[in-house]
Parts: structure tokens; sequence; C-alpha cells
């Protein structure tokens, strides 16, 4: 049989020279992307199907070369891709990339390790449990919830895993009580602000739907919730013979960047014998600047937190921190230990106390996510991390400040971290749903422009615009072209100065 050339490039996937000279290739590629993003519309006007159009319908028998693949990117890919990346991208919550996570990421993909028990590779368990334990400090968590205060932590792809584990960590506990049966009766308590994977997370693990409670927010409170509605809820379902499981408490939500007061709610779960969860997604990353730790004031009473590096912390995707004060908890409803997973050392034999994070997750592999936060955190330290989320926190306020001295706008939730919620204000009592029309007019208008993209959210009935800054690439200009651009876009559809 012939050997080399194209068609068996396969035979030969990781030959050096060629490792070298097709990676060179594409950091070069994602460099003349990254200095031409901010040229493309922020989202694409693509049509569906027109990309797969473009594909043919098998995949090629014979290897191509990359720079044919690259320039099928380039031309194919990129042009209908919603550019995350880009400094006028405001939807959502940031994604962020760097050069320090694109490098770990390359170190983690490079390395290819699957570090699932520390058998399988030692340095990657100890450097992720060395690495959460830098964040939680970090942030400004409780000894409790550190390894070296008795808890722990380990690195997920997601909140919602770190949901789904840690629902299923209480619900054990609590069936270890009651018994299996007593599933029927667990309730599981979050506000309407609070984001949908604790639904979703709380029918995974078997908690019926009709014993979630969404428990409303208002205004007064900033929409966060307050000790008192829970604990009527909590009463109420205890009168009723059911058991109160767990409880999240967010700071930062998703759609008006709220605060839940988690003493308030810890002193409450305590009480009852529920688990708190502290959702910290995307403010987490704030956490590192003293002036925020305020809004995780008695997080020594949660039993769980979960922060994403991926959103705010320039850590390439995927990056999710959660931190136990139980990891025991944790690891008797996860843990597996087939005998092909079993390693015969010393070490196993003596019970050493080792971490094997398959017992921490869902899934049994994993990637080498340690070395991408490890990286990042050494390359830009706690003082340089400080100054980019203060950074962006700046911009928002400017961008706040803006609306509040144009009458036209009303700022709806207060700005606490780097999301700005607004909207054009009603012209006049009772026309709401007219208001609503005009500010889904305005947000289409932004978007349609290709120069900027935020996404909405609804509350107490108002359509509301969302605009979260949290790019690495963003700089003031960008905050302030696009308040030229809402200011342009609400004249076009009619928006009048009160």
């Amino acid at each position: 049989m012939a050997t080399g050339g194209a068609p068996f490039d396969a035979l030969s996937s990781l030959d050096p020279e060629t490792f070298t000279g097709e990676s060179r290739a594409v950091i070069s590629f994602l460099a003349d992307y990254y200095r031409d993003v901010e040229t493309y519309p922020v989202q694409p006007q693509a049509l569906p199907g027109r990309l797969r159009a473009l594909l043919p319908d098998a995949p090629p028998e014979n290897g191509e070369p990359m720079e044919v693949i690259l320039e099928e990117v380039r031309t194919h890919i990129v042009p209908a891709l919603t550019h995350w990346q880009g400094p006028r991208f405001f939807a959502y919550f940031p994604m962020n990339a760097s050069t320090a996570g694109f490098a770990g990421e390359m170190l983690s993909t490079g390395l290819n390790i699957v570090p699932f028990m520390r058998a399988a590779s030692p340095a990657a368990t100890e450097l992720e449990c060395a690495v959460v334990d830098w964040m939680g400090k970090l942030a400004g968590l409780t000894d409790r919830l550190l390894f070296s205060g008795g808890g722990g932590g380990v690195l997920h792809g997601s909140t919602c895993e770190a949901v789904v584990c840690t629902l299923a960590a209480a619900r054990d506990r609590a069936l270890s009580r009651l018994g299996d049966e007593g599933i029927l009766r667990l309730v599981v308590y979050a506000s309407d602000q609070s984001h949908c994977t604790f639904q979703k997370g709380a029918r995974i693990v078997g908690i019926p739907r009709s014993n979630f409670r969404v428990i409303p927010t208002t205004a007064a409170s900033g929409y966060g919730l307050t000790a008192d509605s829970v604990r009527d809820a909590v009463e109420a379902d205890v009168a009723s013979g059911l058991v109160p499981l767990y409880l999240c408490a967010t700071v930062g939500t998703t759609g008006l960047g709220a605060v839940d007061p988690v003493r308030d709610l810890g002193e409450l779960a305590r009480n009852h014998g529920m688990w708190l969860h502290v959702d910290a997604a995307y403010a987490g990353s704030a956490l590192i600047c003293p002036e925020f730790q305020h809004h995780i004031d008695g997080v020594e009473l949660a039993e769980s937190v979960s922060m994403n590096p991926h959103k705010w912390f320039l850590t390439n995707m995927d990056c999710c921190c959660l931190w136990v004060a139980s990891p025991a908890a944790l690891t008797s409803a996860l843990s597996t230990n087939p005998e092909y997973l079993t390693n015969v050392t010393e070490e196993s034999a003596a019970g050493a106390g080792v971490v094997d994070y398959k017992d921490w997750q869902i899934a049994l592999s994993r990637p080498f996510r340690a070395m991408k936060l490890w990286v990042v955190l050494r390359r830009y330290g706690g003082a340089g991390m400080r100054a980019y989320v203060r950074r962006h926190v700046e911009m928002a306020r400017w961008f706040e400040q803006a609306l509040e001295a144009d009458g036209r706008f009303e700022v709806v939730a207060p700005t606490r971290f780097s999301l700005v919620t607004f909207r054009l204000r009603p012209r006049h009592e009772g026309d709401d749903d007219a208001v609503d029309g005009l500010n889904r007019r305005l947000l289409v208008a932004v978007n349609g422009s290709g120069r900027a993209f935020m996404t909405h959210f609804v509350v107490d009935g108002k359509f509301v615009i969302r605009m979260a800054v949290g790019g690495a690439m963003i700089q003031m200009r960008h905050v302030q072209d696009t308040w030229e651009l809402v200011c342009e876009k609400a004249e076009e559809v009619g928006a009048v100065l009160k």
C-alpha cells in the first residue's frame, strides 16, 4: 500500500512539523479575525439554510490542505457568525476570551489528557484543587467552601451541570432520612428572576414539576428575593406535609442583574434544613473586587456556590467553578466505582483522601480546565483582573448616566455590576402597550444596524432592553458609539423627548 500524501496524513496526524505549521496558520487566521472583528455586523443577516447549501452532502474521501479549510471558514462560516468577541456585542452575558485563555486552552487541548481521577493524571487533579481554592479566595468565599477549610471545588462546563449536581446531592441527603418514596414531597425554591436551569435541573433529578416554587419579586426589593416571601412559601409547604429541599439565591440575575439577600436566605434555609445554593454565574467575577463582596454577605451559610470564569473572567469557554461545603455530600450522590476504574496502588489501598473528579460531576470524561484558568490567573493576576472588571463597571455606569440624563429613557433596575436595563418611557399614563411596541422596534432597529447587538427581558409586563458590558475588546468609545446609535434609532422609531 502506498503511504504519504494528503490521503494518508491521518497516519501521522501528530507529526511535529505539520503540527507547528498548521497551528501557526490557525493562530494567524484568528489574529486576523480579532484584528478585523469590528468591521463585521455584530449579528449576521444570514438566511436559514444558507451554510448548509454551501456544504457538500458527504465528507471528502481524501483529506484537504489546512489552507483550503481555513479559506472556507473565512468565506462561508465567519460571515454567518454572531461575533461574540466583537466590541459591540452587548447581548445575553459576555463570553470572554483572552490571549492567556487561548494559550491555556491550547495547552489543555494539546496535552489532551482526561483527568477524571487522580491516577489518570495526578498533576491535573492537584492543579484543579489549587486553582479553585485560588478563585475562592479571590472572590472572598468562606474557608468552609475551600479545600483548605474542609470543603472543596471542581471545574464544570456550565452552571447547568453545577445545579444538577448540587440538586442531586441535596436530594440524596434528604432521601437518606425520608426514604426513596419521599422524593414526591421534596420542594425546590427560586425567584421569578432565577435562571431557568434550576427548573430544568429539578426535573432532571426527579422533583415533581408541581413542587417547584417560583417566588415573585418586586421593584421594591430591587427584584431580589425577600426572606419573608420565601418563608411564607416554605411554611405553607411544611403545613401541607411537604419537605423544603433546596433554595437558590442569585447574585446578578440574568434578566436584571438583581441580587438576593444571601444572609437572610441562608438563615432561613438553615432553620428549615434546606440546601442553599448561591448562583453567581455572571457577577461572581466582580466579587474579586472588595467593593462588591458585600453582595455575598452570609455566604458561610451556603452549601454551595457557583460562578463562571468563562463569562467575565477572561477564560475561554468552558469553565464553571463550583464550591461545596461538604464534598462527601456531592460524591455520595455522584460516585461510581467500577472495577475497571480501580487503580491498585499503595495510595489507593491506604485510602489517602484522594480527589477523583469523576465523582464530582455528571460525565466521566472531562477536559483539563484547570490549566486554562491557571494560565489566566498567572498571566493577569488578581490586580489585573480587578482592573478589568472595574473598567466594564465604569463603562456601564457611564451608559446608565447617559440614559438618566435623557428624558426619553428610564433605567428599569439599578446597575449593580455591568448590566444596564432600560427602555423608552411611556409618553402618557396607561400607554404601556404602545411603549412596549416602541421598545421592540427600537431593539430591532439597533440590532438590524449591525453596529451593536443587545437582547431583552420582560419584567412586570414591561419590555426591557438589556445592555451587558463585559467583552474583552470593548473600549469606552464603543459604549459611547452605542449610545449614539440608540439615540439615533430612538428618533427613527418615533421616541419623543419628554
